[in-house]
């Protein structure tokens, strides 16, 4: 491991310097990779493994959209594609990446298909973590293992087809073969990880469920919204409430963030709002503290896993999520956004480009 001072204090990271690609086949080689599930994380890291040379193989469930997802990645069935239950059977190591409330529905299919010294692999430590609620205790004689990347499946796609990677957490809960470190950081290799740093399986979901409800998300969702509105009832237009609300954050300011820091952005920019942002940060700051510590005992406490088990597993989940998505999707702000999207330099060219053909297809015809 290499040792990276992180503000002042000095932290363990993997690098793929450090544990190579190479390394990586030859911990692998031997072994079937398991990849249950085809939604967010699955067509990520089986794609990503599977163009890195690892033996992989897809479970899903039959007849659904996921199932011919996975087709038309070139998954086939009966060779590299099968249900959950001959997947985890064929498999020796077993990456659960269905849903946290799918876990749940199919640990029963799955925990029967164990063999000693196979590997249970999850990119959350969700089910682990809130067993009592989850009922997904691995038997003693597998490891149970842990990569997460900080990132969406998507993410982890882009990256990885970009050629840089995205940085991803790991952890050993239970190392029944010796091996279980190896193949974890080997499995972090092969998805296409940027670095490794160690975290446990409660510390990662304690960190991952408050950033998804707190800046990454919820928060983030929340404080674009009140400020769009708090501009279009002082009589801004959409666009102008928009482009100061979310265009300039996610397509100037966010990115010099990206680039070298918030000291720097506020370095970059003028005077005038340096000053602006420096004294209201410490308002902004002490409003939502106190939030996040509420949100952060929810989800120790459990409460948050509660609401996810009992919500997702309801027969009308994808139905209310649907309409709960419409809602934002088709609020005035996130129309306005669509339409300021549409106007972006090269979105522009693209129409006028796609116009152009249009014109010319019909005048040949």
């Amino acid at each position: 491991m290499a040792k990276i001072d992180f503000g002042g204090i000095a932290e363990d990271v993997i690098t793929r310097s450090e544990f190579t690609m190479e390394k990586a086949r030859e911990v692998l080689k031997n072994e079937t990779i398991a990849i249950l599930g085809y939604g967010v994380q699955g067509p990520a890291q089986s794609l990503n493994l599977r163009d890195n040379g690892f033996n992989v193989i897809v479970g899903q469930r039959p007849g659904g959209k996921s199932w011919d997802r996975a087709v038309k990645d070139g998954w086939i069935p009966g060779e590299t594609l099968f249900t959950f239950e001959e997947a985890a059977k064929r498999g020796t190591i077993i990456q659960m990446l269905v849903s946290d409330a799918a876990q749940r529905a199919i640990w029963p299919i799955v925990s029967k298909q164990l063999n000693k010294g196979d590997a249970l692999y999850f990119s959350h430590g969700f089910s682990i973590v809130y067993k009592e609620q989850t009922g997904i205790i691995p038997p003693a004689d597998v490891d149970v293992i842990m990569v997460a990347p900080k990132g969406s499946g998507l993410s982890v796609r882009r990256n990885f087809l970009a050629g840089v990677g995205i940085n991803s957490s790991f952890a050993v809960q239970q190392d029944f073969t010796g091996r279980a470190m190896d193949r974890t950081l080997a499995l972090g290799v092969g998805i296409g990880s940027g670095y490794l740093f160690p975290t446990t399986f409660q510390k990662e979901v304690f960190s991952d469920l408050t950033g998804e409800r707190g800046t990454l998300m919820g928060c983030l969702a929340g404080i674009l919204e009140a400020q769009y509105e708090v501009l279009r009832s002082n009589g801004h237009s959409p666009s102008e409430a928009f482009n100061e609300s979310v265009e300039e954050l996610t397509q100037s300011l966010i990115r010099l963030v990206d680039e070298n820091g918030m000291d720097w952005m506020y370095a970059n920019c003028s005077a005038t709002a340096q000053r602006g942002a420096l004294d209201w940060k410490p308002k902004f700051k002490a409003a939502v503290l106190p939030v996040f510590k509420e949100l952060y005992e929810s989800v120790k406490t459990g409460k948050e896993t509660a609401r996810v088990l009992s919500y997702c597993s309801a027969p009308d989940y994808q139905t209310t999520l649907t309409g709960e998505l419409n809602e934002m999707k088709n609020s005035e702000m996130w129309r306005a956004g669509a339409a300021v999207r549409s106007l972006r330099p090269h979105e522009a060219a693209k129409a006028v480009t796609s116009q152009t053909k249009g014109v010319a297809g019909r005048s040949e015809n």
